[in-house]
């Protein structure tokens, strides 16, 4: 059905200002510096992008570090992979993400379309379904090593039977990951780790799609269709059904004002109720990893931020302009430069910083310290400073705060 008339109209200073309160970036939260803290955001924020990359950190603790600050390495690992009382399991949002455990019925949609498909990108034989079933029953939670090996002894993407069979029966459910053991997931049955009420749901397709709106509107605060779709990675058999969906989710509809005219979107009444009381509060200076929900939809980050974003770890060298693993900078609730990072000893290496403003290279030189800091570094070395002429106030901005 087509949305209701719109009761509220958003600029885009409204909707950025919800965006960031509700991604935790602007405000007080009640988010903690600990695994309680962090699975408080994970909540909140629905999803947690995760990359093999690892430059300062990997991506899945750069996105608690950029909320909570310097949270230990630690309380993250507990609140995501907790040996014993699992908060969160291991699926496919956005891309493979860390979700909140009580998501899991709200996935059957996608794991149902698996089943519908038959297949994933590799062939999988039922026989080995079964033979990795059976180890799994008999001797608990095993990584894909321990079930026989992940390699098939080929270049580096060629799977094992083994692990083409497992990473099946996840997407299936037949098979669940809440945790991981040195970045490897460890497999187990859902029925050994599930409370019955989760294990036992099974809700319709379109019971899952008004509950993961209700989740991408209160992570984004207010979205339009294309959010809808963006932030679990929603197929297009799924866009005719979405404005049920965030009816049946109790969103509020609006008009978002843009550069190309007004489009139809949805609000969290909450994230609505906030904006209209007119709290502002404290906007958290940091750099934010380049999988971050908030700038994750490279499209939403040019209309809210005019930030045109790229990860460019997967680019030759020769071809990359702001370096290998640029992290935006957000301070002042806008996005003001970019700073690649690296490490050498004890020293964190700005080997590019790019700055959109000169007034940016306080905040910059603010977030590399802190950065730092978090990760062990006891000091910063810039590299490259683009545009140059700003290189001396970015280095003297860094020495008044070592």
């Amino acid at each position: 059905m087509d949305a209701p008339a719109a009761e509220v109209t958003l600029s885009g200073d409204d909707v950025r200002r919800m965006t960031l309160r509700a991604q935790g970036f602007l405000g007080a939260t009640s988010w903690h510096r600990s695994p309680a803290g962090v699975t408080a955001m994970l909540r909140r924020v629905g999803a947690v992008q995760l990359d093999t990359i690892s430059v300062l950190a990997r991506s899945h603790e750069l996105v608690p570090y950029a909320r909570l600050g310097p949270v230990s390495r630690q309380a993250i690992e507990q609140a995501y992979w907790h040996a014993s009382r699992p908060a969160a399991f291991e699926y496919w949002a956005h891309a493979a993400c860390v979700l909140p455990l009580g998501q899991w019925p709200y996935f059957a949609f996608r794991r149902r379309a698996f089943w519908a498909r038959g297949v994933r990108w590799h062939q999988v034989t039922p026989e080995t379904c079964e033979k990795v079933l059976a180890r799994l029953r008999a001797e608990g939670p095993l990584t894909a090593t321990q079930l026989g090996g992940a390699k098939g002894g080929g270049p580096w993407w060629d799977w094992s039977d083994v692990k083409i069979a497992v990473e099946w029966l996840l997407d299936t459910g037949e098979v669940i990951c809440v945790r991981r053991t040195g970045w490897r997931r460890v497999y187990d049955l859902p029925e050994r780790v599930l409370p019955d009420e989760l294990l036992g749901a099974e809700p319709s397709d379109a019971e899952c799609l008004a509950h993961l709106a209700g989740v991408t509107a209160r992570a984004l605060g207010v979205v339009a269709q294309a959010d809808l779709t963006e932030y679990h990675r929603l197929n297009v058999t799924y866009a005719p059904l979405l404005a049920d969906a965030a009816l049946a989710a109790g969103l509020t509809p609006v008009a978002i004002e843009g550069p190309s005219g007004v489009t139809p979107g949805w609000a969290d009444p909450a994230a609505l109720a906030e904006e209209a009381a007119g709290r502002r509060g404290r906007h958290r200076v940091t750099l934010l990893s380049p999988f971050d929900s908030l700038i994750w939809d490279r499209k939403r980050t040019r209309q809210m931020f005019g930030f045109t974003h790229a990860i460019e770890a997967y680019v030759p060298k020769p071809k990359r302009v702001h370096g290998y693993y640029a992290m935006p900078l957000l301070a002042g609730g806008r996005l003001a430069g970019r700073a690649d990072p690296a490490r050498d000893g004890t020293t964190l290496v700005a080997r590019q910083v790019s700055l959109d403003r000169a007034s940016a290279a306080e905040p910059m030189a603010q977030a590399l310290r802190e950065a730092a800091s978090w990760v062990g570094c006891d000091d910063v070395r810039l590299e490259r400073v683009e545009p140059a002429p700003w290189a001396p106030r970015l280095a003297a901005a860094l020495a008044e705060l070592s």
